[in-house]
């Protein structure tokens, strides 16, 4: 899969909200490459997004965090404009290796010594995955309303993303989708949202990612989580969860913060992207996080 260029709503963004970041392509085994926004100076921050976002989806927060440390946001295998080769995708392993294996390769190869890792949705799952690997040197989590912690997601999460958040995004188009998981209503929001809503609806999709994503989340049984390991993340870790998320449960970080020995949760009035919902919350919440040595 070749990569795509920066769509205009991203540009324009990119351009507007973050002029200081730069852009850049970076090759990983295998042939593939990643994308990442990287600014900053100082301790390294890496933020990975969710399904079917991309790196341009932490904007809200980039220029902020940039003012202290370095930050580098990836966009995920297969989505935003990142490339990867084709591989075998037949089990949740494989799944998990698709989407991990490209991000360990590419932080290895810039060495930002330790790093706080910070992971919405999916990301969570490969943030939480790399710190279980040790491979590239973790000091801090920071999960939110991430995959991995446990089985539960939602029937009708589970049946939008089997249909395709891609095609549900043609199909109604920009206002309806918007509707679905709607942001409070501010010029800078609605520019995230038509975004997101370009994002998913890129020519040709993202075939390889979505059959990599499927393959972790099955429409019956448990969705692939990591919860029995939980107890080997010794790193401090936030918990920062929307009480009324509606795909991944707040129960799930409820459990995991008894079995993380140093975990903490924070619970805020949102649904499913707590750190686009409730953006100064959520500063207030990474800058303490990153300010001290300890999050317990």
């Amino acid at each position: 899969m070749s990569p795509r260029e920066p769509g205009p709503v991203e540009w324009q963004m990119l351009e507007a909200w973050a002029p200081e970041l730069a852009a850049r392509r970076c090759p990983v085994p295998g042939g593939g490459e990643l994308r990442l926004l990287e600014g900053g100076e100082g301790s390294p921050v890496v933020l990975l997004h969710g399904r079917g976002n991309a790196a341009s989806m932490w904007l809200p927060l980039l220029p902020e965090l940039a003012r202290r440390h370095r930050v580098l946001a990836v966009d995920l295998p297969g989505f935003g404009c990142s490339s990867v080769p084709q591989g075998t995708l037949r089990t949740a392993e494989d799944g998990l290796r698709f989407f991990v294996e490209p991000v360990e390769a590419l932080l290895s190869g810039l060495a930002p010594g330790p790093m706080t890792l910070v992971g919405h949705s999916l990301g969570g799952l490969v943030a939480l995955e790399l710190a279980l690997r040790r491979r590239v040197p973790v000091k801090r989590l920071v999960l939110v309303d991430a995959m991995g912690l446990g089985p539960e997601m939602a029937w009708d999460a589970r049946l939008f993303f089997r249909v395709g958040p891609e095609r549900v995004a043609r199909v109604l188009g920009p206002k309806r989708f918007r509707r679905l998981a709607p942001l409070p209503d501010t010029p800078e929001n609605r520019r995230l949202e038509a975004l997101a809503y370009e994002l998913l609806t890129v020519p040709g999709g993202r075939p390889e990612a979505t059959r990599a994503f499927n393959t972790l989340v099955p429409l019956t049984g448990g969705v692939f989580h990591r919860f029995e390991r939980l107890g080997e993340v010794k790193l401090p870790t936030l918990l920062y969860w929307g009480e009324h998320d509606t795909v991944l449960p707040v129960s799930l970080a409820k459990a995991a913060v008894k079995v993380m020995p140093e975990a903490r949760l924070v619970r805020v009035p949102a649904g499913h992207s707590p750190h686009l919902e409730q953006l100064d919350r959520t500063l207030t919440e990474l800058k303490a996080v990153l300010e001290t040595q300890a999050i317990a």
